[in-house]
């Protein structure tokens, strides 16, 4: 499950960085921004929650249900942010402020898990 979390995390740094540098060179490309930046500080959370969990410092179904909402709550925002930037509509009604929602969740998730008995 740790090795499926990096390979995620790998694949949302990528996509971040790439959306950064269309949003770097487009003319009006303040939603790849956003969707850049949220991408990016979240795969570096789940990286971080993947370390946690290994040293038994997170309770480890919490903290991996915190690492999965990271996963799904980013793809919801920078996708809708993206599609709306490229495609000039969103990926579903109300899916940015879903995946938005999702990542409070998982951060509050990650608060629990550090509250929570490992073992």
């Amino acid at each position: 499950m740790a090795r499926l979390l990096i390979a995620l995390a790998g694949l949302m740094g990528a996509t971040g960085v790439a959306l950064a540098a269309a949003a770097a060179h487009g003319t009006d490309a303040s939603r790849l921004a956003s969707a850049s930046s949220m991408l990016l500080f979240h795969a570096t959370a789940i990286l971080a929650v993947v370390a946690l969990l290994a040293r038994g410092l997170l309770h480890g179904g919490i903290g991996l249900i915190a690492a999965f909402g990271f996963v799904i709550g980013a793809a919801l925002f920078a996708g809708d942010l993206t599609l709306r930037q490229y495609a000039g509509h969103s990926l579903f009604p109300f899916a940015a402020p879903s995946g938005g929602t999702t990542m409070i969740l998982s951060w509050l998730a990650v608060t629990l898990a550090a509250v929570v008995p490992a073992r």
